[in-house]
């Protein structure tokens, strides 16, 4: 999807070539091509607008979706994956849509990371955290 979006040639070669490859739909009009990637582009907002939600939900459960007087913290949101990698319009809708629910002020405190092997670095921190839990538990 992503490589049928970023397709930039006049005649959409790629969305062409990617139907063909991938969903044997051959021979296709400009005109298809053109609203193949008007999906693509509906299809790719929704979901970064709704990826872009649930991180706010997750910003409201930490405290961090407002500023607070006298505080200067920013919060680091770290993101893996080749969605989010290379796939453009996903990645600054994701990043508008956040701005716009925090708002200008909140947004500031928010950076956004690309984290490579997050799933690798997540595990670790889910394990060494329930480790550090069953210790408490136990005494």
């Amino acid at each position: 999807m992503a490589a049928m979006h970023h397709d930039t040639t006049p005649d959409l070669k790629v969305v062409g070539n990617k139907l063909k490859d991938t969903l044997e739909i051959s021979n296709t009009s400009l005109k298809m091509r053109k609203i193949v990637v008007e999906l693509c582009d509906i299809v790719a907002t929704r979901g970064a607008r709704l990826a872009a939600a649930g991180i706010l939900g997750i910003l409201k459960k930490l405290g961090r979706d407002t500023v607070k007087v006298g505080e200067k913290q920013k919060s680091v949101i770290a993101l893996d994956g080749g969605l989010y990698e290379h796939y453009t319009k996903f990645r600054e809708c994701l990043e508008s849509t956040l701005k716009e629910l925090l708002g200008e002020e909140a947004a500031e405190t928010i950076v956004i990371e690309h984290a490579n092997d997050g799933s690798g670095i997540g595990a670790a921190l889910l394990a060494a955290s329930h480790s550090q839990y069953l210790g408490v538990e136990e005494s």
